[in-house]
């Protein structure tokens, strides 16, 4: 089926963020290897000072774009000065797509080494190396087109299947209110990431709040590299400031329904965000209750 995708006809691209470790764009590898044979994009900004050796490796492929002025776009929450953060980049990509004339496009992280189906077609829990990511995108596409309010869905990622058959992922009927990492978004659906850091959690939660959907749907995951191990990106930024401010983040857009808390990870414990749901989003009241 891979070669029958024609992805131009669809108008889309993959677009890969990327700062600071142009010989350690893993992402570029990984869907390539595991099937994916559209366009690809790196996008990177102006103020990285490795830009040339981007150029030098991956030629045409590289966008650049402006960082300072995409950052008295929208709120960041914070009067700092210190841009080594992805949400610029997010911003972006939606003008970039639209003036190379894409409807659609996925932006990735740049440090994924593999993509597995967690869910076969007999809706069985498996773990299985992606053969067609051509196959599995399109699949998300075509939900995506049907879904009007829909602002964006993501592959899972392996925190999502903690707790096997029992994760909460699995429990919440095959979509869960999430979406990070690996975001499809249309340029005919903008929004606004928010927030220097955590700008995922805060945008979805946020933009939740106003009945804008976002999902992660867990038929396929997207490996990628320890958080806080790979040197450059988002890593500089998170040791500096440590997960907790990064948090916070959250709680400032959505104060009535996130707070701080604690996750426990595979090796240690560590702060992160706590969304409750039910104070988050809007509800459909029974029509008994509706004023006469």
């Amino acid at each position: 089926m891979s070669n029958e995708i024609d992805w131009k006809k669809e108008k889309f691209a993959i677009f890969i963020l990327t700062h600071g470790r142009p010989d350690n764009v893993v992402t570029y590898d990984t869907v390539r290897r595991h099937g994916y044979t559209g366009e690809i994009y790196l996008l990177i900004d102006n103020e990285d000072k490795m830009a040339d050796s981007y150029y030098d490796k991956y030629g045409d492929e590289v966008i650049m774009f402006d960082k300072l002025a995409i950052s008295k776009t929208f709120d960041q929450a914070d009067n700092f000065e210190d841009r080594r953060a992805i949400v610029y980049a997010r911003n972006a990509v939606f003008d970039v797509a639209e003036k190379l004339g894409l409807d659609y496009f996925m932006q990735l992280d740049d440090d994924y080494t593999s993509f597995s189906i967690r869910i076969d077609e007999n809706k069985n829990f498996t773990h299985k190396s992606v053969k067609n990511l051509d196959r599995h995108i399109k699949s998300l596409l075509d939900f995506y087109k049907k879904v009007p309010n829909l602002k964006a869905i993501s592959f899972a990622q392996g925190g999502d299947f903690i707790g096997g058959v029992s994760c909460s992922l699995l429990k919440s009927n095959l979509a869960k209110r999430k979406c990070m990492n690996s975001f499809l978004c249309s340029v005919h659906r903008k929004f606004t990431f928010k927030g220097r850091i955590n700008e995922d959690v805060n945008t979805y939660t946020h933009e939740a709040s106003k009945g804008m959907l976002f999902f992660t749907f867990p038929f396929v995951m997207l490996n990628q590299k320890v958080t806080q191990t790979n040197n450059g990106g988002m890593t500089d930024i998170y040791k500096a400031n440590g997960t907790y401010i990064k948090s916070f983040y959250s709680v400032l857009f959505q104060p009535s329904s996130v707070k701080v808390s604690l996750i426990n990870g595979p090796s240690q414990s560590r702060i992160h965000h706590k969304i409750k749901w039910v104070n988050t989003i809007p509800h459909i009241i029974s029509e008994i209750y509706k004023k006469r």
